[in-house]
């Protein structure tokens, strides 16, 4: 438990290296603290949790610990009105963010509660997707220079064929039997999942272009009326990672732009997405039929751990884990398919899912983090399942689920089509 929190520390460390001293008071995403807050924000979690909050340790500093406490959940309802001198220097939350380590790993030296620890470990690798995102949206000139990898244009047309899924039972959740899991993953329950068809592969640059081309931006019969309200109020035309440049469609990568990348999917928000499958006379799916598609096998009742069986993830089975920083194409990992051949369902982008966030049967909210789940039950958040290129290994069993507002388009989340 102690070694994974420790690798989970060296992770976010280095995302704060690649960032030139400047960029830290920067707010790339408008409705996000400053980048500042996430630097003792990581620390002071990891001290209300386990020094203060297990061991009732004495505070070095109580003003960090309440300033640096909670997050903003990213609403444009309420954006955040504070300045860049409004917050410490970096030296001081450096002293702060060291004094911290040290004190808890003088508790954990002795005993620790493990669930605590794993609550601090994977609460760390989630923000560490989180600053990737932050990162993307700042110009390159505020980050460390970086080796740019060579991208071949993959101008392959793929076909995104519909795959027949028949029908059976999902679980959703996970079993109450001593391993760890986040409270809205309990308790384990079936689901009756009728009989489906979905996408091999996530919606690409390609398909997602040829809904543009078709004018998705400027009809409203494809948005909700406060999807549409927000595209005409922030003139949003196109997928936040797309550059038009002397007539081209270019891609922001973390540390320059590259042509287009047709066969890389497509990453929007939850509004764009559910926009094309009414152009396309489709819809998402719901969380039991991801569920059905990715963990189900023909023919069997049993579920599979991962879509490609019980393996643990490795490089073979998907682009995760922060080996990258962008996307493949959607068909780069054959060997991570579903025992229905659905590809591409762990890794690459999280997969957007109509069903709104909501307790399972049996939910209990943590006793020492009441408000992780139970504050977002409130029909405007939305299940997101599999992970992207950032999304830690740990991270990507079946029961975890991930859910944003669907007005959201910075996350590294794709989607697919289905027909009911």
């Amino acid at each position: 438990m102690r070694s994974a929190l420790q690798a989970a520390r060296a992770r976010t460390d280095e995302l704060f290296s690649l960032l030139k001293p400047e960029a830290l008071y920067e707010r790339p995403i408008r409705e996000r603290h400053r980048i500042i807050f996430y630097l003792g924000h990581l620390e002071a979690f990891d001290w209300n949790l386990i020094g203060a909050g297990q061991f009732r340790m004495a505070s070095v500093n109580k003003e960090f610990d309440q300033l640096f406490a909670f997050g903003i959940d990213p609403t444009n309802a309420n954006l955040p009105q504070d300045h860049a001198s409004d917050w410490p220097g970096v030296p001081e939350i450096r002293r702060y963010n060291a004094e911290l380590r040290q004190d808890i790993d003088r508790c954990l030296s002795s005993e620790g509660d493990p669930t605590l620890v794993r609550v601090a470990t994977e609460h760390r690798l989630m923000h560490a997707e989180t600053l990737a995102y932050l990162m993307h949206g700042l110009p390159v000139s505020m980050k460390q220079p970086q080796p740019q990898p060579t991208l071949d244009f993959d101008s392959r047309a793929i076909e995104n064929r519909s795959v027949a899924i028949p029908a059976g039972t999902a679980t959703l959740g996970r079993e109450r039997d001593g391993e760890f899991g986040w409270d809205n993953e309990f308790d384990a329950h079936q689901v009756d999942v009728p009989s489906f068809s979905i996408q091999k592969y996530n919606v690409t640059n390609a398909q997602y272009l040829e809904f543009m081309n078709a004018g998705g931006y400027e009809d409203a019969s494809f948005w909700s009326s406060s999807a549409w309200d927000w595209i005409k109020a922030d003139g949003i035309s196109h997928p936040r990672f797309w550059r038009f440049q002397e007539g081209n469609w270019g891609y922001r990568t973390m540390f320059g732009e590259v042509p287009f990348q047709p066969n890389w999917p497509v990453y929007v928000s939850y509004a764009e997405a559910e926009a094309y499958t009414r152009w396309s006379g489709t819809c998402l799916p719901t969380e039991a039929q991801y569920h059905r598609a990715a963990f189900g096998a023909p023919g069997s009742t049993d579920e599979r751990a991962y879509p490609w069986g019980y393996d643990r993830p490795q490089s073979r089975h998907g682009n995760f884990d922060s080996r990258r920083w962008d996307p493949l194409p959607v068909d780069a990992h054959p060997q991570g398919d579903s025992a229905f051949g659905v590809s591409g369902l762990v890794g690459n982008g999280w997969e957007w899912t109509r069903t709104p966030f909501a307790p399972f049967p049996g939910f209990q909210a943590f006793e020492f983090y009441k408000g992780y789940s139970a504050d977002f039950f409130d029909g405007r958040h939305y299940v997101l399942k599999g992970g992207s290129s950032r999304t830690a290994a740990v991270l990507l069993r079946r029961s975890f689920r991930n859910w944003f507002q669907p007005l959201y388009p910075n996350i590294y989340a794709g989607f697919r089509c289905v027909e009911n």
